[in-house]
C-alpha cells in the first residue's frame, strides 16, 4: 500500500510532529511503500528523499528535519485522488492513504482535512467538523455540556471583550467571583500547553491572559482543579461504525494516569524532561472508575463526531472524587513517550498494529463516503 507521512506544519507544535513522526516511520510496517512530505514554518510541502525514511529506520538516533528544497515543492491538486493528488517535479506521488502526524494549527484543526476532502485522498484520524470543533477548547466544553458530560467550570474571553477595558474588567471580576483562585489559564486553540498558565491572583492573572491571547483570540478561564489527570486512548469511527470491520468499532484502552512532576503537566514534562512525568497505566482505580471513565471518553468521543483516534483527558478532583472531561485530542502525540501508543500498547494493539489499524479505519471511512450521493 502507498502511504504518505506528513510531519511538520505551521504550528506551535511543529517541533513535536517531527518526534511523532519520526517514531511512526520507524514503527510503520515494511510492506507499505512509504513516501514522507514535509511542511515548513511557513506551509510550503516539501518531498523528501527516500534516504529520510532509511536513516529513520536505521539510526534510532536520527532526528527529522524539513528540507526546504524548491526542486522538491509538492503541489496538491483538488480531485487528483490517489494516482494525482500530490505532484512533484511533474510526476504524481502515489497515495493510497495520507498520515498526518501533525498536531495544531493548520494540521488537526480541520484546515488539512478540508484540503484531504478536496484531494480525494484517505487521511488517518477526524473529519473536518469534528477536527475543528475540538480544536476549540470552548467549543468541545459547549457540545459535551449539551450531551450532559462533566465539563470543568470555566468561562471564556475573546478579543473583542478586552478591547472594551470596560467590559474586560467586568468579566475578570467575575470570573474571580465565579470560579475563585487558584485558576487555569489557556487559549481556546493552542496545543502541548502552549499558553497555558495557573494563576494565584489577579496580577497573574492579567499576565496569564496576556501570554494566552498572544497564541489565540479565545481564552478560557477555568477553575484550578487539584486533580490527578488521566487519559484514555479511543480508536473506531463515531458516525459510520460498522461490526463487520472491527476497526471503525469505538474501543477505549487503558486509562492511564499521568503523576506530573511540574507545576503542572506543561510543555516541559510532555516532551523535553524525560523524567517531567510519572505515567501509570492503567490508571490506580477501582474497577468500576477505570469502566466509567472507558464509557465517558467513548461518549465523548461519539459527541464530537470523532473518528480514527483521540484522547480524551479527564480530571479527577482529589477533594471531592469527582471526574471531570478536561479535553480531546484528535492527533494525540506519537512519540516514544506518549500515552496515547501506550496505552493502545498496554491494551495489546501495539505500534506497528494501531498504525496498521489506523489507515484501515481511514480506508473504510473513505469508501463510505464514496458512496454518497453528490449531485442529481
Amino acid at each position: 500500500m502507498n502511504i504518505i507521512l506528513m510531519y511538520g506544519g505551521r504550528s506551535g507544535e511543529h517541533e513535536i510532529s517531527l518526534l511523532s513522526c519520526a517514531s511512526v516511520a520507524r514503527a510503520i510496517s515494511s510492506e507499505h511503500t512509504v513516501k514522507m512530505i514535509s511542511v515548513s514554518k511557513k506551509g510550503k510541502w516539501y518531498l523528501e528523499d527516500d534516504s529520510v525514511l532509511t536513516s529513520l529506520k536505521a539510526d534510532p538516533k536520527a532526528v527529522l528535519a524539513v528540507h526546504e528544497d524548491e526542486a522538491k515543492r509538492v503541489t496538491a491538486v483538488p480531485g487528483g485522488g490517489k494516482d494525482g493528488a500530490f505532484i512533484c517535479g511533474g510526476q504524481a506521488i502515489k497515495c493510497d492513504a495520507v498520515f498526518a502526524v501533525m498536531h495544531g494549527t493548520y494540521s488537526e484543526d480541520g484546515t488539512l482535512q478540508g484540503l484531504f476532502e478536496m484531494l480525494g485522498v484517505p487521511y488517518v484520524g477526524c473529519g473536518v467538523l469534528s477536527s475543528a470543533a475540538t480544536m476549540d477548547k470552548d467549543t468541545t466544553k459547549i457540545l459535551w455540556k449539551a450531551a450532559g458530560l462533566p465539563v470543568v467550570p470555566g468561562i471564556c474571553i475573546t478579543r473583542a471583550d478586552i478591547n472594551d477595558s470596560k467590559y474586560y474588567d467586568i468579566l475578570i471580576q467575575h470570573a474571580i467571583d465565579e470560579l475563585g483562585f487558584p485558576l487555569f489559564v489557556k487559549p481556546c486553540s493552542a496545543g502541548s500547553s502552549d499558553g497555558a498558565n495557573k494563576a494565584e491572583n489577579r496580577r497573574e492573572l492579567n499576565y496569564a491572559l496576556m501570554e494566552a491571547f498572544g497564541w489565540d483570540d479565545k481564552v478560557l478561564i477555568e477553575k484550578a482543579i487539584n486533580a490527578r489527570e488521566v487519559e484514555c486512548s479511543v480508536t473506531g469511527n463515531s458516525i459510520t461504525e460498522n461490526p463487520e470491520k472491527p476497526y471503525t468499532l469505538l474501543k477505549a484502552y487503558g486509562p492511564g494516569e499521568i503523576v506530573p512532576k511540574h507545576t503542572f503537566y506543561d510543555y516541559d514534562a510532555k516532551y523535553n524532561d524525560p523524567d517531567g512525568a510519572e505515567l501509570k497505566i492503567p490508571a490506580l482505580l477501582t474497577e468500576d472508575k477505570l469502566n466509567y471513565i472507558r464509557e465517558t471518553a467513548k461518549k465523548a468521543y461519539r459527541t464530537v463526531n470523532a473518528a480514527g483516534l483521540s484522547r480524551v483527558d479527564f480530571f479527577i478532583d482529589k477533594d471531592t472524587d469527582k471526574i471531570y472531561l478536561n479535553e480531546i485530542n484528535t492527533l494525540p502525540g506519537f512519540t516514544s513517550i506518549s500515552m496515547f501508543p501506550k496505552m493502545c500498547g498496554h491494551d495489546g494493539l501495539n505500534f506497528t498494529a494501531l498504525i496498521d489499524y489506523l489507515i484501515n479505519e481511514a480506508l473504510a471511512a473513505f469508501a463510505e463516503k464514496e458512496k454518497l450521493c453528490t449531485s442529481r
